[in-house]
């Protein structure tokens, strides 16, 4: 897919990182030249990166905005994030759009003008990705301070031999998983629960784990739980 995104901050980067990591086209439009020279540096070279403002048409169609299946608004301003997407819809056509809303009292505006909109700490790659693969580690926030990151894990479900039991398969201790240095489990979800971990907490296959680390540990994190 190519992606538009409007924002070039730690959300939006963070955001195009990994979708070029899945192999998706990224565009990235973005105020700061400070901000457009660090992308430069930390994205790989092929990413277009246009310096303007997104709520202007004239970026919007050098980032080929007509051309993208989903336009993504980053910034730290509802407004903003609101009238890009806007823009991207109504005179570019694009047929999805997602916006970060930083205040959640604004939210019912965005859904009602068709924008899917998401709190920073969603995870708008699985938004983007709808086809969710098991196992697979989503980016829901890149944390201000120390480099952390908030990730979420699925743990990949085993496939089961005719006649088995429909019981749940034993699962595994927290306490008993050995996870990379800098990382730590802290929440799981199962279907609409969402618990806080403890040692005691058993994980499943199909569980969707969070997990807080050091910047750069999510595929170590995955490959402790991938056995489970």
């Amino acid at each position: 897919m190519y992606i538009v995104i409007n924002g070039g901050g730690k959300i939006g980067e963070y955001l195009a990182t990994k979708l070029l990591g899945n192999r998706h086209e990224v565009a990235i439009i973005e105020q700061s030249a400070k901000r457009i020279d660090h992308l430069s540096l930390t994205l790989p070279a092929k990413t277009l990166m246009i310096l303007g403002d997104g709520c202007d048409s004239v970026y919007q169609a050098d980032a080929g905005t007509g051309e993208a299946d989903i336009f993504v608004a980053t910034t730290g301003l509802d407004d903003v994030n609101l009238v890009s997407c806007e823009i991207a819809n109504l005179v570019f056509g694009v047929p999805r759009t997602i916006a970060r809303v930083n205040n959640p009292k604004n939210e019912r505006i965005f859904r009602q003008m068709g924008i899917e909109a998401v709190s920073s700490t969603s995870v708008i790659t699985r938004l983007i990705e709808s086809e969710a693969t098991e196992g697979a580690v989503h980016a829901i926030m890149s944390l201000t301070q120390g480099d952390l990151v908030l990730t979420e894990v699925s743990i990949p479900r085993r496939g089961r031999v005719v006649g088995d039991d429909d019981d749940e398969a034993p699962g595994r201790r927290v306490a008993d998983i050995t996870l990379p240095a800098g990382s730590l489990l802290v929440a799981v979800g199962r279907g609409e629960s969402l618990e806080i971990v403890t040692g005691s907490t058993v994980l499943h296959p199909g569980d969707a784990v969070i997990c807080v680390s050091k910047e750069g540990l999510e595929g170590a994190i995955r490959d402790a739980l991938l056995d489970l």
